[in-house]
């Protein structure tokens, strides 16, 4: 008996202790797990319990504006709405009014103007871990009508707060440069993306705790931090000077039928970009345009003048001229001939002008802008000269302009250039570069040698309680570096000025003004088989103005104009012309000629058409549109005679004289046009409008014709037109 005891003694022992293993184990695992939880997950737990038991709601600063050097606006931050969700508070609501999210909303989209599924789906979002949201964001940017729709409704947990939208009050003006913001408000392009940090300020935050009923006092602010308004930015951008030059880029883009339209203005003493205009452009209020590709929006969207780069064509003589005139490798009684090409090893490149200019100097083949003249100079300077120069103009690397997307261009290395390059390359060609890349290089020949970085900001601020101006800072990094000789560079200016009153850009001439530039005609390359594309050319036009002492630094580019009429000197050269006229006006420069002189010559030319035989309506209606004047008898039905006769090139505003009678036959007699300059095509339109008949010999532009202008000559003349000029 005694023995079975102690047996069993024994055996309850054993399972206790196997028991207390156990459950010490298992105690031991709790720990381990508690511990776990307490130490290892605290913080993330605590993160979770506070995102159920609390509302926080982020609270956007306002933006800054962006303002003209003159403080006009360009771009505010106009107040609106946004409305949030208390989460915890708003499902008690649906409790307690025994609701479902699937129908409560129906009304919130309603007065949103948003759909349904849009709204539930946020409604049902939940955390990472799948547990509830205590707080999410319904909309931003409402108006007030929809402000007041939310807060008709009479929601527990629907909170409606201040909110402010991006709004540019001059819709496409300055596009570019000022770029836009995204639906929440950051910068995505121009000066809204370089200086978004500026702009933007520093949002605040807005904690609520809130209790298991949501009743009474729905919520205790626990914590509060005030939103730091963004500051504004003051752009170095004249509003006016962007009004001239938005105006002249949209007439050449209409006029011209061209693809793009690139015009900058600059102070080329500092560096400061008084204007930037891109035709075609966009509205940044809204700026995702309905029915275009992301491809076609980024197009759009692109600062051309900034992000494009192509070949310069002459313009890129005036660094090849500066290049040899510091070398000490031309004078100005230099002789020159051209006999409208020159032989480089085994290859033949042609001037503009097929039959050649004969014997110049060096002004002449910088006013007649002579291929064969600079392919002349750049082998006097050498592959190695020549690249030195193009680097020290700051070709081949980015200027560092404030603005987004600014391209680099490609510059040829020295140990890859044949002598065939260096010819190419001293007129324009092989090398690309970019629009402001071109007009800060011409600006270190304007302000006497300095290269200086292009900017737009001028300067950051704010206003403090008393609404005084405070400046946070100033447009500093303007990398400053000598890199010409200023007499050098004076010598140049005066002839580039006799370029603009005598050679390739007279038609930017003002008599009174001296305005110093150069033209240029392009011909573009085609990206995908890298040959220059037939019929597609860039006009553009370099000056600067008062020649002699600058303030005035213009770029104009025009890309791809209608191919019937391309040329350089023909139709960016006028646009510089007009620019070059508002922004004297508007700065009070004075002029050494009469107002009357000058009012004149802006003046578009106009060919007077041939009239005779139309009836005298639709003869008034055609010189209306042309804006010619006229004087006109009663006499007849018909236009018998007129006085100058059509192919007479007067200036708009000028009187027509017409005569009238019963028939319809007149004297045929006609007045020969000037055609230099003109392709076949476009010279062909204006002969047979005429009834002029023409033969042509050769390939490019009109060079020669064998009637003179302004010569007298009977309908059916034949004119023989010699085509001989290229793209320069």
């Amino acid at each position: 008996m005694a023995r079975d005891e102690y047996r069993d003694k024994v055996i309850i022992k054993k399972r206790m202790l196997i028991s207390f293993s156990i459950l010490f184990i298992l105690f031991f695992l709790l720990c381990i797990r508690l511990s776990y939880i307490m130490i290892v997950q605290s913080e993330h737990l605590t993160k979770l319990a506070k995102e159920q038991w609390t509302s926080d709601v982020k609270i956007d600063a306002k933006r800054g504006r962006i303002l003209d050097r003159y403080g006009r606006e360009l771009a505010v931050s106009a107040n609106v709405f946004r409305v949030d969700l208390d989460m915890n508070t708003f499902r008690q609501y649906l409790d307690e009014n025994g609701l479902t999210k699937e129908q409560i909303a129906p009304k919130i989209a309603n007065a949103l103007n948003m759909e349904s599924d849009e709204v539930l789906k946020i409604l049902n979002k939940t955390l990472p871990g799948g547990l509830p949201m205590a707080s999410a964001n319904l909309a931003r940017r409402i108006e007030k009508a929809e402000a007041d729709k939310v807060r008709d409704l009479n929601i527990r947990g629907l909170l409606v707060s201040s909110d402010t939208k991006r709004y540019y009050p001059n819709d496409n003006f300055l596009s570019h440069v000022l770029g836009f913001v995204r639906s929440d408000g950051v910068g995505l392009n121009g000066v809204e993306l370089s200086y978004d940090e500026v702009l933007s300020g520093i949002p605040g935050r807005l904690i609520a705790e809130t209790d298991n009923k949501s009743k009474g006092q729905p919520y205790i602010i626990s914590e509060f931090t005030k939103p730091v308004d963004g500051k504004d930015l003051v752009l170095t951008i004249d509003e006016m000077i962007q009004h001239f030059a938005e105006k002249a880029a949209a007439q050449a883009l209409s006029d011209n039928k061209a693809k793009a339209v690139t015009i900058i203005v600059m102070d080329p003493n500092n560096g400061e970009i008084l204007a930037m205009a891109n035709k075609p452009d966009f509205n940044p209020n809204d700026p995702w345009e309905q029915g275009k590709t992301d491809d076609e929006l980024q197009k759009m969207w692109r600062n051309r003048a900034v992000s494009d780069t192509f070949e310069p064509g002459s313009i890129f003589k005036v660094i090849t001229a500066y290049a040899a005139m510091e070398e000490k490798l031309v004078e100005e009684d230099d002789r020159f001939v051209c006999g409208g090409s020159s032989r480089i090893l085994n290859r033949t490149i042609h001037c503009w002008k097929r039959t050649g200019h004969g014997e110049q100097n060096f002004v002449d083949i910088l006013k007649n802008s002579c291929n064969v003249g600079f392919m002349e100079l750049g082998r006097r300077l050498g592959k190695q000269n020549l690249v030195k120069y193009i680097n020290q103009f700051g070709f081949g690397k980015k200027t560092g302009i404030d603005l987004p997307g600014e391209a680099k261009g490609i510059i040829r290395k020295v140990e890859d250039i044949t002598d065939v390059d260096v010819a190419t390359i001293s007129f324009g060609q092989s090398n690309t570069v970019s629009a402001i890349q071109y007009l800060t290089a011409l600006n270190a020949i304007a302000n006497g040698g300095k290269l200086i970085t292009p900017h737009i900001m001028k300067e950051v601020i704010h206003y403090d309680e008393d609404n005084k101006k405070v400046i946070d800072q100033k447009y500093e990094k303007y990398n400053e570096r000598s890199i010409l000789k200023e007499d050098v560079a004076n010598t140049l200016r005066e002839y580039l000025e006799k370029v603009v009153s005598e050679g390739g850009g007279k038609n930017a001439y003002i008599p009174g003004y001296h305005i110093a530039g150069k033209t240029g005609t392009a011909q573009k390359v085609d990206s995908v088989t890298k040959t220059y594309a037939a019929g597609k050319y860039i006009a553009s036009f370099g000056g600067m103005a008062p020649a002699d002492k600058p303030i005035i630094s213009l770029f104009v580019s025009i890309d791809e104009p209608d191919p019937s009429n391309y040329y350089a000197g023909q139709i960016a050269a006028p646009v510089a012309k007009q620019i070059f006229n508002d922004i004297f006006n508007y700065l009070g420069i004075e002029a050494d000629a009469s107002a009357v002189e000058i009012a004149e010559s802006m003046k578009k030319d106009v060919l007077i058409p041939e009239l005779r035989g139309m009836k005298k309506t639709e003869a008034v209606k055609i010189l209306k549109e042309l804006k010619l004047e006229y004087e006109i008898d009663s006499k007849g039905e018909y236009i018998v005679d007129m006085n100058p006769k059509p192919g007479y090139s007067v200036k708009e505003g000028k009187k027509i004289v017409l005569y009238t009678g019963t028939g319809s036959n007149y004297n045929k007699e006609v007045v020969v046009p000037n055609l230099i300059g003109y392709s076949k095509e476009k010279a062909s339109q204006i002969l047979e409008e005429l009834g002029l008949k023409a033969e042509f010999t050769g390939e490019g532009l009109v060079a020669e014709q064998n009637i003179e202008e302004g010569q007298k000559v009977g309908k059916g003349t034949t004119l023989f037109l010699e085509l001989d000029i290229v793209p320069d």
